[in-house]
């Protein structure tokens, strides 16, 4: 799930951004408010994590853009502004969450994943599924003919992209822009690397296989008999 982080303060940007990476979300980071809704705009995001108080745009004003242009991504103002009129300001203006500054990291992630599992209720599943492999969305767990399979963030980010395209050959360079956000160097074999190590986890203990080589292409995950 792809999250956008727009907050001016270097240190908790940085925090939040490499905190939620570890927690298997990819999160992009804004420092500006226009930046942030240039991002908002035009790249689809499952959520925003926005501050009040920015340079060129602040939060508010951020908000009530996004909402203009029918974009209904949920929002969750993080702010240090701890006034009940700046909550109740938030919640009118289209915001659907409220954390105050300074936070446990545990309870922005359980109003992220409840804000998440509301969000997708209507519009597409929380679990995908191919074969006997189950992979939950919100709850980040994976699970092959009934058994949990623990994954790291890019391994699980990695599967989800491959569940999500069921059937289609996705090349080293898809992969390495989706799940790594870089480009593909042909001479680096972080891919190979990244698609043995998944195997190693959710195929090779298994008789069913679902990870398959294309030659010359890519991978591609399906059911084959």
């Amino acid at each position: 799930m792809k999250l956008l982080i727009v907050e001016d303060e270097v240190k908790t940007g940085d925090y939040l951004q490499q905190g939620l990476g570890e927690a298997g979300f990819n999160a992009d980071l804004a420092r500006t408010g226009l930046d942030g809704l240039n991002l908002a705009m035009n790249q689809p995001y499952d959520l925003i994590i926005l501050d009040v108080m920015l340079p060129e745009l602040d939060g508010w004003q951020l908000l009530q853009a996004i909402r203009k242009r029918g974009n209904e991504v949920p929002v969750l103002f993080l702010t240090a502004r701890d006034e009940v009129d700046d909550r109740v300001r938030g919640l009118e203006l289209g915001a659907d969450d409220y954390l105050i500054k300074p936070f446990a990291f545990s309870e922005l992630l359980a109003r992220i994943r409840s804000l998440l599992r509301r969000g997708r209720s209507s519009q597409e599943p929380t679990r995908l599924q191919v074969a006997d492999l189950e992979l939950d969305l919100v709850k980040r767990r994976v699970l092959k003919a009934g058994e949990r399979i623990d994954l790291t963030a890019k391994e699980f980010a990695l599967l989800e992209l491959m569940m999500r395209r069921e059937g289609e050959v996705l090349p080293r360079s898809l992969i390495a822009s989706q799940v790594w956000d870089m480009n593909f160097d042909s001479d680096t074999n972080v891919i190979e690397v990244a698609v043995r190590r998944l195997r190693a986890k959710v195929d090779d203990p298994y008789p069913r296989k679902l990870i398959h080589t294309v030659r010359g292409m890519g991978y591609v995950l399906e059911e084959r008999d």
